[in-house]
């Protein structure tokens, strides 16, 4: 069965521990979405309401780091309780760079995953495949919610689960995620299913989330 992360992105923050205690007991994850502006044409929030976030609930902490420079910042979100730190394959140099990070976030005791953009191959990943926690699609543009699914996602969700073999990493979605679109998403071989507007929205957050699976 697939594991739900609710994207924080789309939650009320005049009202946010009454929205994450709505979704908390429901779902594996929570999907935190970081943009600083640079990397992506939006900002939205840093590793202090992270800080918070990980003293209301005891979901898995699914970071995702829409950055620019994603090294220099690594050990903010760490400290704040991330459990997974997902960066970009374009945020960074050079193969080097994201093998010596991957190594950073596993010897600090943090999953690690590597995230492409809709235009970028799953050919570029194959490197380091071996190494990885988690591979995020996706399936927007990084850098605003409510944008609708791209299919060009499902197939390199088909591509990354035939490339799987005996390899550990999680295959993990996000944009435009509904129960439609969940649906070709799992048939594909995706693990994990980030849903923002679609959940919080929702008048019934816990059957909405059951729909997805």
């Amino acid at each position: 069965m697939v594991k739900i992360s609710p994207s924080v992105l789309s939650a009320n923050f005049a009202n946010l521990k009454k929205d994450i205690d709505s979704i908390k007991d429901d779902c594996e994850y929570i999907h935190y979405d970081v943009m600083d502006g640079h990397f992506v044409p939006n900002i939205s929030f840093g590793y202090s309401i992270l800080n918070d976030l990980n003293k209301i609930c005891d979901n898995y902490l699914d970071v995702h780091l829409m950055i620019s420079e994603p090294f220099k910042y690594a050990q903010n979100f760490i400290d704040a309780g991330a459990d997974l730190l997902t960066f970009h394959y374009e945020a960074m140099n050079n193969n080097q760079e994201i093998f010596d990070f991957i190594h950073y976030l596993h010897t600090n005791h943090v999953d690690a995953g590597i995230s492409i953009k809709p235009d970028t191959p799953v050919e570029v990943l194959l490197p380091f495949l071996d190494d990885i926690d988690l591979v995020l699609v996706m399936s927007v543009e990084p850098g605003f919610g409510g944008q609708s699914f791209m299919p060009i996602a499902l197939d390199k969700i088909q591509q990354l689960h035939d490339l799987r073999n005996d390899r550990k990493y999680l295959i993990e979605v996000d944009g435009g995620i509904n129960d439609k679109t969940a649906q070709l998403c799992k048939e594909a071989g995706v693990d994990v299913l980030v849903a923002g507007s679609y959940i919080f929205k929702a008048d019934n957050r816990k059957d909405t989330i059951e729909a997805l699976r």
